[in-house]
């Protein structure tokens, strides 16, 4: 368990109505509260999901979180499941589609970044480097935990998310800079970036 302290000496947490404290960036709107209690954080090692949150937070660059989430079911239904195989198939009838729909972001240069990610993903899988497996390898196969008291220790990128994003470059990912992979990295819990004052900073370790 987290150690008690004086809520003035926790300034990386709010507390909430059910007795919690929680990481202060998810204030207290539902869907954001339930993301960070059930998602942000948690280890993703399914290569499906790992590649739809790293197109998902390339949408994100220049907006809040919070607009991709309350978007999240739309752009899951857009891109029908984000399964790699079917979005790597996409041609310009597709990008229009796309572009015509307003429950997503609507944005040319993202959706085809997203359709390049699902290409570079399938053929990393015709030689053979599962997706999870080669994400996870940058931090050896488990999660860097991280003791954070305030937001403002919080990195924005790090030397690992800026080798990843590389990398992924390099593989042919695009909307993937060293800041928005280090985002992903928290997302996917590659690194627990939970403050350590907020109950789910152990959780996401069980």
């Amino acid at each position: 368990m987290s150690e008690e302290r004086p809520r003035e000496e926790r300034p990386g947490v709010l507390d909430h109505a059910d007795g919690r404290c929680r990481c202060r960036w998810c204030g207290t709107d539902p869907l954001y509260v339930a993301y960070h209690d059930t998602d942000w954080g948690v280890p993703e090692r399914d290569p499906r999901a790992l590649y739809e949150k790293l197109v998902l937070d390339g949408f994100q660059a220049g907006l809040a979180w919070i607009t991709i989430l309350r978007k999240r079911d739309a752009f899951r239904a857009a891109f029908e499941g984000f399964r790699p195989e079917i979005v790597a198939a996409y041609g310009e009838a597709d990008v229009a589609r796309l572009m015509g729909d307003p429950g997503i972001v609507r944005a040319r240069a993202k959706i085809e970044g997203a359709i390049k990610g699902a290409r570079a993903y399938l053929a990393m899988a015709e030689r053979g480097e599962d997706f999870s497996d080669y994400l996870w390898g940058f931090v050896d196969g488990a999660p860097i935990t991280n003791r954070w008291r305030t937001t403002v220790e919080v990195p924005t990128a790090t030397p690992v998310s800026q080798a990843l994003s590389k990398d992924l470059k390099k593989r042919g990912f695009t909307f993937c800079g060293p800041v928005i992979v280090y985002a992903f990295m928290q997302a996917v819990g590659m690194v627990n970036d939970h403050m350590v004052d907020c109950w789910r900073h152990e959780a996401v370790q069980r």
